[in-house]
């Protein structure tokens, strides 16, 4: 081989070795553990369709910041334990840039303290405001906080004269803590919690726990669960012939629920985000476009109803696409870019986080909703 030619294939070789770096930064990995089956596949399932639909649809736009997305979701199945392993082996094994989910509130805390000590984004899709509350550098969460769902119910609870309350609540994390927030701030509304029973997650009878709240004469019930088991509750209840308010959290937020209680969901109060009514917002709603696009996009790629739950994993994804485009494929600085984030419209929302708030949503971001002919629709 001559020289001229031995020198024109090492130039070529250098030329390529040099390129690699560069087609490895075009692509960007974004992991997910989610909770797809299980007690806790309503809210996962959807979750991982909306990560689907819109690592598709930025990949057909060019990506994020000119690179494409690689999205590996990895099952929970609802556990905990499952999720860290799952988490540790996105981290180390498949170095992903940043983690969205889990599903709960259980696994979210489970994996919170692993994910800031390593530097990897977690932008949880689960409610409970501890998962935020004390701050960790990495751990920010899209639901709305159940503080404030509980300060929504108990604010509708005063309108009504309604003083005196029985609690369920699924011995889930989200249970526990909703009940721990409802316990907390019953008496700055003057409400008192007669009776406060817990019940497996996975329960297909509740009739003993709605047995034990209805002997002691409460004047409405508050059920906080994000499983199936919280169906349960108002047939129960309208099986016994009592008729007396039952409010749920926001983790009723999917009409799979109204649909497993059937005619018993009439009438049930809980607070949600506008997704689930966003055809009746207002023109002026600064939400309305958003959630009518997710909603037809939704709708074609799954031909399923959305729902709140899938609604977060769309904030996160949208959340950690606009920190990337901000600060760039640098750990740090997207994650500073989302920290200090304002005014960024979402399904949930419209999100200004902080230093000192890595959930960015208030009392604001709620309403009020009720099961009306077995759809969900504003409460009057």
């Amino acid at each position: 081989m001559s020289m001229i030619r031995k020198m024109t294939v090492l130039t070529a070789c250098a030329v390529l070795l040099a390129a690699l770096p560069a087609a490895a930064a075009e692509t960007i990995k974004i992991g997910a553990v989610l909770a797809v089956t299980g007690p806790a596949a309503f809210l996962g399932a959807p979750e991982a369709k909306t990560l689907e639909m819109l690592a598709a649809q930025f990949n057909a736009a060019g990506g994020i910041k000119g690179m494409k997305v690689e999205l590996l979701i990895k099952d929970t199945a609802g556990d905990a334990e499952k999720a860290l392993s799952l988490a540790k082996q996105l981290v180390e094994e498949e170095k992903v840039f940043a983690v969205i989910g889990p599903s709960t509130s259980g696994e979210s805390m489970k994996i919170k303290q692993y994910m800031d000590e390593n530097a990897t984004l977690l932008i949880s899709c689960a409610a409970a405001e501890a998962i935020t509350t004390p701050i960790m550098k990495w751990v920010f969460k899209t639901p709305q906080n159940d503080a404030n769902a509980a300060r929504w119910i108990f604010t509708d609870m005063k309108k009504k004269g309604i003083k005196k309350i029985g609690v369920l609540a699924s011995n889930s994390g989200f249970g526990k803590a909703g009940a721990g927030q409802l316990e907390k701030l019953a008496p700055e509304f003057g409400i008192e919690i007669a009776i406060s029973e817990s019940y497996d997650k996975a329960a297909v009878d509740l009739d003993a726990e709605v047995t034990k709240l209805k002997s002691k004469d409460v004047q409405a019930v508050v059920n906080w669960s994000i499983e199936p088991a919280q169906s349960k509750v108002p047939v129960s209840m309208r099986k016994m012939g009592w008729m007396v308010p039952l409010y749920q959290s926001h983790g009723f937020g999917n009409i799979k629920y109204a649909e497993a209680a059937g005619p018993a969901a009439e009438g049930i109060l809980f607070p949600a985000g506008r997704l689930l009514v966003a055809d009746g917002l207002a023109d002026s709603n600064a939400q309305k476009a958003l959630l009518l696009k997710y909603k037809k996009d939704f709708e074609a790629a799954t031909k399923e109803a959305p729902s709140t739950f899938g609604g977060h994993a769309y904030d996160a994804f949208t959340l950690l696409a606009k920190a990337i485009e901000v600060g760039g494929p640098d750990k740090e600085k997207a994650r500073a870019a989302l920290e200090n984030l304002k005014g960024f419209v979402g399904t949930a929302g419209v999100f200004t986080f902080s230093a000192t708030d890595h959930n960015g949503l208030g009392m604001d971001a709620f309403e009020l909703l009720t099961v009306k002919g077995g759809k969900f629709v504003l409460a009057p």
